[in-house]
């Protein structure tokens, strides 16, 4: 069986159902260092383009992968950093569509779609999800921590343009964080903008798992839902507040998982239950998992089971 290096899961995914990944950029390297990054600090902070991997042996594997399992929902382009920095984008989203009619989304903080390049690189995706988690400049560089060549106003005109140009689905997601871009000012400027890009939704998301920064606390689900009927249309809460209150681990328990699927097979919300995590967690350790030929994946009629790889 193949190793992979490049494409993770499938993993259940709260916006895009069973949802097989692909990573094109190396860990952490972004051209944001988000303040509330489930990941840590930003270690590679860029707004350069470069070929990070082989677009080639990253469609070989995808190929692989799907001979191996049921068609999952969505192939996202996604992962440990900011896939539009991969400068073979493009061809890695035309060579997809040679292999399967499967949909494809790609998950961006939409820093970069100010360049040209970027927005014809994503022109034959069928959802972009991109983020927007400030109205205004100081707020803007407060949270996203951008590469030296990002501007806020580079930014919010590239999404402006972005959805001039683009012909599929734009799914926006707001991040909002307690005493940080909570009030009524900071919201009201958002949706202004919001208005402006026109996405064909507005997400609500807060932090609800680890962040970069320990200062980052998350905004209760009333006060969220009273953010969302301040956009038009109202926008959608896809904060998952049943981990909000979880016990957090990491890579200590990589180990203690995998012992777990090899005793019983099990679902993600199976080990997040048993090693007492958050799903997300969860699923990143299965995703850890998945990409070093560990576990396998096993269907059983409308759930996901990992086993260990014999």
């Amino acid at each position: 069986m193949m190793k992979y290096h490049y494409i993770f899961g499938p993993v259940p995914s709260r916006r895009l159902g069973r949802s097989l990944g692909v990573d094109l950029v190396p860990p952490k390297t972004c051209s944001y260092d988000c303040i509330f990054c489930q990941l840590g600090r930003t270690t590679n902070k860029t707004a350069e383009l470069a070929a990070y991997a082989p677009a080639q042996e990253i469609l070989e594997e995808l190929k692989s992968k799907l001979s191996e399992i049921p068609a999952p929902d969505y192939i996202t382009l996604s992962g440990s950093g900011e896939p539009t920095l991969h400068s073979q984008m493009g061809d890695i989203i035309r060579g997809i569509r040679q292999i399967t009619a499967i949909p494809i989304a790609v998950i961006t903080n939409g820093s970069l779609l100010w360049m040209p390049e970027v927005r014809r690189a994503l022109a034959d995706a069928d959802v972009v999800l991109p983020s927007l988690h400030a109205g205004e400049s100081a707020l803007f560089q407060r949270i996203n921590r951008c590469a030296p060549d990002i501007s806020f106003e580079a930014m919010a005109d590239g999404l402006i343009r972005f959805r001039e140009e683009f012909k599929g689905q734009i799914w926006l997601e707001v991040f909002i964080m307690a005493g940080i871009n909570d009030s009524d000012e900071d919201i009201k400027k958002v949706a202004n903008l919001t208005s402006r890009i026109r996405p064909d939704k507005v997400q609500l998301n807060t932090a609800t798992r680890p962040t970069s920064e320990k200062n980052v606390r998350p905004v209760d689900a009333q006060r969220l839902h009273e953010i969302a009927q301040m956009f038009d249309p109202p926008a959608e809460v896809i904060a998952d507040y049943k981990t909000a209150n979880a016990v957090f681990h990491n890579e200590a328990h990589i180990a203690d998982v995998l012992d777990l699927i090899a005793r019983h097979p099990s679902t993600a919300e199976d080990v997040a239950e048993s090693m007492n995590i958050s799903s997300e967690n969860a699923e990143r350790i299965i995703s850890n998992l998945l990409a070093q030929g560990l576990i396998s994946v096993d269907i059983v009629g409308d759930k996901i089971y990992y086993k260990k790889q014999i």
